[in-house]
């Protein structure tokens, strides 16, 4: 039984805290296929609040976390551009081990971007 599992967390790194309410989407990709799996909003503390990959849903694989900036950016950043430089965030990924924990976090500014494989 596969025992690994997906998770992210979003950082405000212009404003100092989580970003709270911010869309994602996981899809798995397969060849050029885009296979819709979760769809998430991140909680207070900038985090989604189950696995965005469950245990019973983990397999090894490469994967695309979609993270939708543009309704954050427009309600807690300035200036507000139009259009803004950052809207939507792809972060494609692989998964290789399928009893790991994959932790993929987002460190976001209205300007640029950050992520690593946290734990």
């Amino acid at each position: 039984m596969t025992q690994g599992y997906l998770t992210t967390h979003v950082l405000d790194t212009a404003r100092g805290c989580p970003a709270a309410g911010l869309p994602i989407t996981l899809y798995r990709l397969e060849g050029d296929d885009r296979i819709l799996l979760a769809q998430m909003t991140t909680n207070a503390d900038g985090r989604t609040d189950s696995p965005i990959l469950p245990k019973d849903r983990f397999a090894t694989g490469t994967y695309e976390l979609l993270f939708d900036c543009t309704a954050y950016l427009d309600a807690n950043a300035a200036p507000a551009n139009a259009p803004r430089f950052l809207d939507q965030i792809p972060i494609r990924f692989g998964i290789n081990d399928a009893d790991a924990h994959y932790h993929v976090p987002l460190l976001l500014s209205p300007f640029g971007y950050s992520t690593y494989r946290g734990s």
